[in-house]
């Protein structure tokens, strides 16, 4: 048996040493140091805001942003780790000559050999200690913060990586930390024995509901797609959230969405196969007529989406209280 199909046993003393092994990584700095090769800039903020639908002016509005007691436009929190990606030049050279040596390749590599050759984020928490201003120039450390037991999923076993990435400015004063975790698994070893996933819409994971969308979810419960829209300054806004980031207001309502759009963007998953789910599975960022954005499946064939593809609100019912949408090709229904 060759060491890329070699499976570890789930118990005993092989498995414990294998573990004990794989554990000598924790504690150490999994790559080198990430320095950012721009610092804090307009220019990107403004790529960033427009691509995601983010209109909050502190983002690009001097005056605004002033106004709100800062001392000038500030970075969207969720693009932290946008300033220290490395780019393409270094993804092209990493896939020609392998990944520079480090303890978080050796790890891999180590998990790579003993057969665990799946890969899948599963957890991404970030904790923000200060916003990012025009200027700043970040640094990335990221610690191996640990590596669990053999876990026997839905994808496959494995074990799962966690890193502490800790972001600080030029002073070395942390603005941010982020703690990321992969699942490395064997595919071949499954809770369902290999076997394909079930297309049962009712094996889904179910939406998590908190009172800032719960209204959006009774109202795809009766297939009715709605829009929360601020009373104040009549801003739409998708996802749901308690305040507007036009104006600030907390007060809003439902504003009636057609079900009808085009295609931004897309994307078909062939694996790892999740339950509940028909593959390939093509999930959809669609333009809705009404000016706002929502992800969703695509319920046609994968071959037939292209973007700029007119779409129309498809319902699918999860089973008990759960109903959602999906869209299809209008220009098959016409």
């Amino acid at each position: 048996m060759s060491a890329t199909t070699q499976q570890r046993p789930a118990a005993g003393p092989d498995a414990e040493e294998f573990l004990t092994q794989l554990r000598t990584f924790v504690g150490q700095q999994a790559t080198p140091v990430r320095y950012a090769q721009d610092a804090v800039n307009p220019a990107m903020i403004r790529h960033f805001v427009e691509a995601m639908g983010d209109e909050n002016p502190v983002y690009t509005d001097e005056t605004a942003a002033r106004s709100t007691g800062r001392s000038g436009i500030v970075a969207p929190p969720p693009m932290l780790s946008s300033w220290l990606m490395v780019g393409y030049k270094a993804h092209t050279a990493a896939a020609e000559h392998g990944a520079p040596d480090s303890p978080m390749t050796r790890l891999l590599n180590l998990l790579g050999d003993a057969g665990y050759v799946g890969v899948v984020a599963t957890n991404d928490e970030q904790e923000y200690v200060r916003e990012l201003r025009i200027g700043d120039r970040l640094k990335m450390t990221a610690v191996i913060e640990d590596v669990s037991p053999r876990k026997v999923t839905g994808l496959g076993a494995g074990h799962f990586i966690t890193t502490l990435r800790t972001y600080t400015d030029a002073d070395d004063q942390v603005v941010a930390r982020q703690r990321f975790r992969i699942l490395r698994f064997d595919p071949t070893v499954t809770k369902s024995s290999g076997q394909p996933a079930a297309a049962d819409p009712g094996l889904r994971h179910r939406p998590f509901v908190m009172r800032d969308n719960q209204f959006w979810f009774d109202a795809a419960r009766e297939r009715r797609l709605v829009i929360q829209t601020c009373s104040d300054c009549g801003q739409l806004r998708h996802p749901p959230g308690p305040s507007c980031p036009q104006c600030g207001s907390f007060a809003w309502h439902e504003t009636a969405a057609a079900g009808r759009g085009t295609v931004h963007s897309y994307v078909t998953s062939h694996h790892p196969k999740a339950p509940g789910y028909d593959y390939p599975l093509t999930v959809l960022l669609v333009d809705l007529e009404e000016g706002t954005r929502l992800v969703a499946d695509y319920s046609g064939d994968p071959e037939t989406v292209r973007v700029g593809l007119p779409v129309e609100v498809d319902w699918l019912d999860y089973g008990g209280d759960v109903t959602l949408p999906r869209f299809r090709n209008r220009e098959e229904q016409s």
